[in-house]
């Protein structure tokens, strides 16, 4: 599933550039992006929201490692970790980053886009 693969590597680089149009571009028509301690993100308008609001936040520095894709006709999933830094923009602080998530991704248009995203640290809370 190397389109799989490329999409994530995409994700890491916008991630990491606070990109937020160019992240809602890896999503599918009606995606639902569920980060944790919030409510689930449901729609084109409310992802982009919620990554703009991010990005107004935090900067990110994180490098994704794929575990396990898995294809199932037009769905597919993916296993991945992620770890790296983030830094609050309000007072610089930056402090180490880590999660596990869980892509669904849709075929739409023969090309793969995130349709379902969940995340959780892997990193205990100081």
């Amino acid at each position: 599933m190397k389109q799989i693969q490329q999409v994530l590597q995409e994700y890491e680089q916008v991630l990491n550039r606070s990109d937020a149009n160019a992240v809602l571009a890896l999503y599918s028509s009606d995606p639902i992006f569920m980060p944790q301690f919030s409510p689930a993100q449901v729609g084109r308008d409310a992802v982009l929201d919620t990554y703009k609001q991010i990005f107004q936040t935090i900067q990110l520095q994180v490098k994704f490692t794929i575990h396990e894709v898995e294809p199932m006709e037009e769905l597919a999933y993916a296993r991945t970790s992620s770890s790296g830094t983030v830094t609050v923009l309000a007072d610089k602080k930056t402090t180490s980053e880590g999660n596990n998530e869980i892509f669904i991704f849709k075929q739409e248009n023969s090309n793969w886009k995130i349709h379902r995203y969940l995340f959780a640290s892997s990193q205990a809370s100081n």
